[in-house]
């Protein structure tokens, strides 16, 4: 076979019959994404960050306070699979920590 019989033409393929469904405008639901719910996925939300060296580390004992790069009230970061995806903050629900999601971080902002 020479290289020409290998190569593929654009205008091979009808419309709506290449190898790629169509994207239409249609409305998508939660119900589109059932094959994916029981992917799992790893959710981090970040206080802050601190660097210490090794032996600082060993010197740590309970009750030991540990200063991170982030003031009182300032926004967490929280990731899914390492990637951040928002910032939030920390809240108190029945005794118990969780976190409220006040930004989004669209791909582009994540630098931000």
């Amino acid at each position: 076979m020479s290289e020409s019989d290998n190569e593929m033409k654009l205008d091979e393929f009808a419309p709506g019959e290449g190898p790629l469904p169509e994207v239409t405008d249609e409305e998508k639901t939660a119900g589109d994404l059932a094959p994916v719910f029981d992917v799992p996925v790893s959710i981090s939300a970040v206080l802050g960050r601190a660097s210490l060296s090794v032996a600082q580390l060993l010197q740590l004992a309970q009750g030991s306070v540990l200063e991170l790069d982030r003031k009182v009230g300032e926004a967490i970061d929280i990731y899914v699979n390492n990637r951040l995806v928002a910032r939030g903050e920390v809240v108190i629900v029945d005794e118990r920590l969780g976190v409220t999601m006040t930004e989004i971080i669209k791909d582009g902002d994540a630098a931000a």
